[in-house]
């Protein structure tokens, strides 16, 4: 592979945005036809604006790309299809409510007449999938799809479009470790036929498994290109990031204190009406991290809304911090030391128009150091308290006035956890505290995690990232179809295999083992 042509070539691309901001430098990537070729960097080092200006949905202040040899002008994500070039994004572009076949052929929908042929969309179909060795059903509805079938649809449109080279942002997110190996085979099989894979992760371990070449960015320019068996994962990380990280997890062992959250007999109900979380029981107590692992689908999501306040629920009850929490506002939540870091950080973690210190003082601007008893802010306090939030939470950022969205991905992420962790709470509910975010970021927020877990607080932590959940939580519950599959007292002693297998249905626990959550 590494001997075979150049399909790709990007050279000196530079992106600078009406605002001023820098992206790309002067950035050279190249990879090979028959390649899985690794594009690794912090979050805000330039590398999804550099696969943006690949796939025509933003455009170069200079720089030349040339497609096998060819020099061409990438003016929408239409012009990148036709030159062959696809991107699974890392959240997906699927209709739930459509079948798989209407999903693959939208937009190039075959027809007989002005009639969509409905059996020769299925029958293309069936011929993409036997071809690619993607299983799927055609007429399933993607809301019934597992998170690793959706993944399969989503290259399966890229290359029933005439893709070539494929781009993937984050493919193994929200897979389990069977989920991975079995993307692993696949993209392996694409690439000896000939097709081309630029792979986006952060997760270092699968990018030296699957890949073949990496090139690293920093700060919007190129580091280099290397071979990945001749560099190793901390050498990958100190070059991403400027420094040596810390990739293990390390913790001291608990001190369990005492219950913190009760959740006895729990129902809740998705926005259809349909039960997701069906009878749970479970107690989480202060100085620990108790993890909620899961294929996502199996009603994690509703759950956290259930404990955050974000969602009714239909039966039982929830005791947090001794007061049962059933019709309480967000507000008096809060007001019980509860915080959320929420999942989607970009919809409800953040006031995208505000800058960050809004954001970070959105629920303390009553506070009296922050305004008076008539209501006016005390400017010189909040300008001051900005800052040191900077300071604090490492936050790279030329001011705390600046426009949050002008942040990177883990930058964000730490302004969210200024807000929800500098008030001294007693429960944190973190919901995939570390998607999407680089590795020197995430050695931040874990270590921020374990330092509340360590100062008697409870973290009630979810996470797709299986070395994150099974590293980080002292105690873990595996949810499947909405109930308990497996509870470990001591997670430390899961391999990721055991887990993926409870995560997938494939193994279940016994009724009184998982009844041991309940804590009583």
């Amino acid at each position: 592979m590494l001997n075979n042509p150049e399909v790709l070539r990007m050279e000196h691309i530079s992106k600078v945005y009406p605002n001023g901001v820098l992206a790309n430098s002067d950035v050279n990537f190249a990879v090979n036809e028959g390649e899985i070729h690794a594009l690794s960097g912090e979050n805000g080092a330039g590398k999804s604006t550099l696969m943006k200006i690949l796939f025509g949905e933003e455009q170069a202040t200079g720089g030349d790309i040339f497609i096998r040899g060819e020099k061409v002008h990438i003016a929408s994500s239409a012009t990148a299809i036709r030159l062959g070039i696809g991107m699974v994004h890392q959240h997906f572009m699927l209709v739930p409510s459509l079948t798989v076949t209407e999903n693959m052929i939208l937009g190039i929908e075959p027809r007989r007449g002005l009639v969509f042929d409905q059996r020769k969309a299925e029958r293309l179909v069936l011929d993409v999938v036997k071809r690619y060795n993607l299983p799927l059903d055609p007429k399933q509805r993607v809301r019934d799809l597992t998170v690793g079938q959706k993944q399969k649809l989503e290259i399966l449109k890229a290359l029933v479009r005439g893709a070539k080279i494929l781009i993937l942002d984050e493919p193994t997110a929200v897979l389990t470790p069977q989920e991975t190996r079995e993307l692993f085979v696949e993209l392996k099989a694409l690439r000896n036929d000939g097709y081309t894979i630029i792979f986006i992760s952060h997760k270092l371990g699968e990018v030296r498994e699957l890949c073949d070449r990496i090139t690293i960015i920093r700060h919007g320019k190129t580091m280099g290109v290397y071979l990945l068996r001749e560099v190793t994962e901390q050498e990958i990380s100190r070059l991403m990031v400027g420094r040596d990280v810390i990739l293990d997890i390390r913790k001291q062992a608990p001190v369990y204190g005492q219950p913190s959250l009760r959740v006895r007999d729990l129902h809740v109900m998705d926005d259809y009406g349909l039960p997701v979380v069906k009878g749970l029981s479970f107690t989480a107590r202060r100085g620990e991290i108790l993890g909620i692992a899961g294929v996502e689908g199996n009603g994690q999501n509703q759950l956290v809304q259930a404990l955050g306040g974000m969602r009714a629920y239909q039966q039982g009850s929830v005791e947090i911090v001794g007061k049962d929490i059933r019709g309480l506002s967000i507000h008096a939540l809060r007001a019980l030391k509860v915080c959320h870091i929420p999942e989607d950080r970009m919809t409800i973690g953040i006031a995208p128009g505000l800058s960050i210190t809004e954001n970070i003082l959105a629920d303390k601007v009553e506070k009296p150091r922050f305004s008076t008893r008539l209501g006016f802010m005390r400017l010189k306090a909040i300008r001051q308290y900005g800052a040191e939030s900077l300071k604090r939470y490492g936050i790279a950022a030329k001011s705390p006035d600046v426009i949050v969205t002008s942040l990177s991905g883990g930058n964000i992420q730490k302004v969210v956890l200024a807000r929800e962790l500098s008030d001294d709470p007693e429960f944190i509910i973190a919901d995939q505290p570390t998607r999407g975010v680089d590795v020197g970021a995430t050695e931040f927020i874990r270590a921020m995690l374990i330092k509340m877990r360590d100062a008697g607080k409870t973290v009630f932590l979810i996470s797709s990232d299986l070395n994150e959940i099974l590293g980080l939580s002292d105690r873990l519950i595996v949810l499947f179809e909405g109930k308990i599959a497996a509870w470990f007292s001591d997670a430390g002693k899961v391999t990721e295999e055991e887990l993926g297998r409870y995560m997938l249905g494939i193994d279940r626990q016994g009724e009184e083992t998982v009844r041991e959550a309940a804590g009583e």
